[in-house]
């Protein structure tokens, strides 16, 4: 059975374990958030969006 799992909903889970470890504060994980969404305004987000693509392809190969 595969499963489908969106990378936003995948990277929210990892950073909520983060902070609930204390390995991330908050002001941290916010400043990453909000750096996320200003570099996902740029020219690189279609390079991102590929990358992420064919990292996910190559994940569900195996």
């Amino acid at each position: 059975m595969a499963l489908s799992i969106s990378a936003a909903v995948l990277l929210g889970i990892i950073v909520f374990v983060l902070l609930k470890g204390g390995y991330v504060r908050v002001g941290s994980a916010l400043a990453c958030t909000l750096f996320g969404f200003t570099l996902a305004a740029t020219g690189l987000a279609p390079i991102i969006n590929s990358g992420l693509a064919s990292l996910a392809g190559l994940i569900s190969s195996f």
